[in-house]
């Protein structure tokens, strides 16, 4: 039966078969498989999952439907559709079949009910995203796909290790809430807090996906933070820590993202400041809280996904990105300057756009269970998304100074996912039940108070004021070619640093261990030779073989010593 079949396994199919096709067909294909996809999970919905396979004396779930997977799952499917109808003027191949290996490994992460199907679904995802940002075909898109690879392989590394060390303490290879108590939890930890780009591991994200293709970077904002999102809520709901780590979160990234000259990596610190609030809301742990994380994460894929669409349009049809060489685009990119207003507003939780209906959630969970210090913080956090995401990436973009770049607006293909995104965003803020008929928890909030409206109204109005009157003033940084240094900076200098003084040191030792040996050799050969003659048995050169036939009787008597 079609409702029987685990999501993921019809992505990869598809892939397959996308593969496989011809070039003209192979753009129509890819928006086919989110479409036959999202009917078979209706299916599933209905029937309620169930779908095991044996391996060894284990059994392992590839499909459980609970409504924390669903509401993942709905929102992969829809993510994909929009990102391959913004793609669907590519004839690329490999990012046509990798962007949907990537999203079948989400799906497979999401709807897998234990922890070797989560680990092999964690492993394709990260071989897969890869070669989005590899498809750039640039010197620094392979070292940073290089970098993001090996960070996201060690990442698959402590989740097999804690994997492993679970089902040898319970037996289970079940995937469900574990904690950190123990050292496996521990391992599963830290591997999604890799993904999830916790403080200090985080440079992986801004350091891989402004290096991706215009439309990679719109598919890598879709799903491995969320997955990792995900991993969280499912396995350590109510881990206070969590709750110190996602506030660190939402507030570092701000700093960053207001000097950077790269509207791309704006966002890409954008979007770790925006997880923040989803890591803070699981680990409070109350209901409220955890549907206000994972409705937070269903909505940051849209309006990060517009917003992204948006600022890759630009790419696509200027070649540049940052702030300081581009500028009054609104004259000939209309279209795209609303559409990526509507993406700003919602990320600032604007009334009446999504942003709005999911965050106040968390931040008033976060009073609700007495954390006040953390609802300040978070609502310093919030200015400075309006800050950076709300007025710096319009602005600059396509306001501030004119450049006098003159192009015209994307294909249609890219202004229609643009313009469905833009919907939505608008949708759900107006008529939020729709989305939280989907939570997968009860729900008692009502986000459009006069209490609620007239703060995020304050909020927002003194935030603008202040980047008007910074602005103004000059004071406000401006938009400068420049590098700036992030976190991955220490363990690459301190790190690389001790790598090359080791080396330096093992190869010192190494030529001193050499020359002793080949002294001594020297030595002991001019002692036989005078003692023996040149042509005794110790003085003349023994064939390698015979050498080799000693060394296997040494290591004979050594093993023979050794057991007795």
């Amino acid at each position: 039966m079609t409702g029987s079949l685990p999501p993921a396994l019809i992505f990869f199919a598809g892939a397959l078969l996308v593969a496989l096709a011809p070039g003209r067909l192979r753009p129509a294909m890819t928006l086919l498989v989110p479409l036959f996809g999202g009917w078979n999970l209706w299916y599933v919905a209905e029937s309620g999952g169930g779908f095991e396979v044996a391996l060894f004396d284990m059994r392992l779930e590839l499909l459980r439907a609970d409504k924390l997977a669903l509401l993942f799952g709905i929102l992969f499917h829809l993510a994909t559709f929009l990102a391959c109808l913004y793609a669907f003027h590519l004839r690329d191949r490999t990012q046509q079949v990798s962007s949907l290996l990537y999203a079948g490994g989400a799906l497979g992460a999401v709807f897998a009910g234990d922890l070797i199907t989560l680990f092999v679904s964690w492993e394709i995802m990260a071989v897969a995203s890869v070669f989005l940002i590899w498809a750039r075909r640039t010197p620094r898109a392979s070292a940073a796909g290089m970098r993001y690879l090996m960070v996201q392989i060690c990442s698959g590394l402590l989740l097999l290790a804690g994997a492993l060390l679970h089902i040898s303490e319970t037996g289970s290879p079940a995937f469900g809430p574990m904690g950190i108590g123990s050292l496996a939890g521990i391992l599963i930890f830290t591997a999604f807090g890799i993904k999830c780009a916790f403080p200090l591991v985080h440079s992986w994200l801004t350091d891989a996906y402004p290096e991706a293709t215009p439309t990679g970077m719109v598919f890598l904002s879709a799903f491995t933070t969320k997955v990792a999102v995900y991993g969280l809520a499912r396995g350590f709901a109510g881990t206070e820590v969590l709750i110190y780590i996602g506030t660190a979160m939402a507030m570092f990234p701000i700093f960053f993202a207001v000097i950077e000259n790269d509207l791309r990596r704006v966002l890409a610190f954008s979007l770790i400041n925006q997880v923040g609030f989803m890591v803070v809301g699981i680990g409070i742990g109350s209901e409220l809280a955890l549907n206000g994380a994972v409705s937070h994460a269903f909505n940051d894929v849209l309006f990060k996904g517009l917003l992204l669409m948006s600022m890759g349009a630009v790419l696509h049809q200027t070649g540049k990105i940052n702030g300081s060489e581009l500028g009054g685009l609104y004259k000939t990119m209309p279209i795209t300057t609303g559409l990526c207003i509507v993406g700003a507003a919602s990320i600032s939780a604007f009334p009446l756009f999504s942003g709005f209906v999911s965050k106040s959630m968390v931040m008033a969970a976060a009073v609700e269970e007495g954390h006040w210090y953390i609802w300040l913080l978070l609502l310093f956090a919030s200015a400075g998304v309006f800050h950076h995401a709300g007025i710096k990436i319009p602005f600059f973009a396509f306001f501030a100074h004119d450049s006098g770049i003159r192009t015209r607006e994307p294909p249609l293909n890219m202004l229609l996912a643009m313009g469905i995104a833009a919907a939505l965003c608008i949708l759900i803020g107006v008529f939020p039940s729709l989305l939280y008929g989907f939570l997968p928890w009860q729900v008692h909030y009502v986000p459009y108070t006069a209490d609620h409206v007239l703060s995020q109204l304050q909020l927002l109005f003194f935030s603008a004021l202040a980047f008007a009157w910074l602005n103004l003033a000059g004071l406000y940084p401006p938009e400068l070619p420049s590098v700036n240094l992030d976190a991955d900076w220490l363990y690459r200098r301190l790190g690389m640093g001790t790598v090359r003084r080791t080396e330096r040191a093992w190869k010192k030792a190494e030529q001193s261990v050499l020359h002793f040996i080949a002294h001594a050799a020297g030595t002991l050969h001019r002692a036989a030779a005078q003692h023996y003659g040149p042509e005794s048995v110790l003085a003349r050169t023994w064939s390698t073989g015979f050498s080799a036939l000693w060394v296997v009787i040494l290591l004979g008597i050594c093993l023979i010593l050794y057991y007795l």
